[in-house]
């Protein structure tokens, strides 16, 4: 028994990622399947009946108009400006830049794809576009995930680490969230946009990976 609980535990070890991987695109596809069947699933209902009941007020709605912009293109753009220019390795500006063009594009493909449209019910901003997969909460996942990666490879210091880390796991997780409150998106929309970006995200830090080591 322990025998084979190591082995198990080996696999795991071995080949976590492509078992992530793996688990966010069954999870996307089950998605992507709902939605061609029926266009409002229950998670929708239920997400935007959690996030309404327990988090609408005054204060949160200006919250949440706030906190989505870090996930919008101006935001992110600008973001991405500064860290170039901050950053003394223009390698790391490149890459950022780099993730951002794959993560927005395939995020448009997959809307042209699926061109789900979005919630009318509920909204408290003007949005355009397809909602299928949610672009802000997909691209700020790949985006900050991308300088998750660059802080743990890099950063020595672990309460800075961590602690950088944290607030960025938070930051993505508000985004998606801010997303249904402000009736854009549905609770679908977020999760799928999640598991994509986690699924990519792992695929382009390993193929950086090798590069980034050689001029550590």
């Amino acid at each position: 028994m322990k025998e084979k609980t190591k082995e198990i535990e080996e696999f795991i070890k071995k080949y976590y990622k492509l078992i992530i991987i793996f688990i966010c695109l069954i999870g996307t596809i089950e998605i992507i399947g709902d939605i061609f069947q029926k266009d409002i699933m229950k998670k929708d209902v239920i997400g935007y009946h959690l996030v309404s009941t327990y988090l609408m007020s005054d204060t949160a709605t200006i919250l949440a108009k706030f906190i989505t912009n870090f996930g919008g293109v101006s935001g992110i753009v600008i973001i991405s400006l500064i860290f170039f220019i901050l950053v003394r390795k223009k390698i790391f500006g490149f890459l950022v830049f780099l993730n951002l063009a794959i993560s927005g594009g395939l995020n448009q493909l997959l809307k042209g794809i699926i061109q789900r449209p979005r919630p009318t019910e509920y909204r408290l901003i003007d949005e355009s576009g397809y909602s299928f997969p949610s672009g802000h909460s997909m691209v700020s996942a790949a985006f900050y995930g991308l300088f998750i990666y660059l802080i743990y490879k890099y950063v020595d210091n672990k309460y800075i680490k961590y602690g950088l880390i944290t607030i960025l796991i938070l930051l993505i997780i508000s985004i998606g969230i801010s997303r249904i409150y402000l009736g854009v998106h549905y609770t679908s929309d977020v999760l799928a946009g999640f598991f994509i970006s986690i699924s990519y995200l792992i695929i382009f830090t390993s193929v950086i990976n090798e590069y980034l080591d050689k001029i550590k």
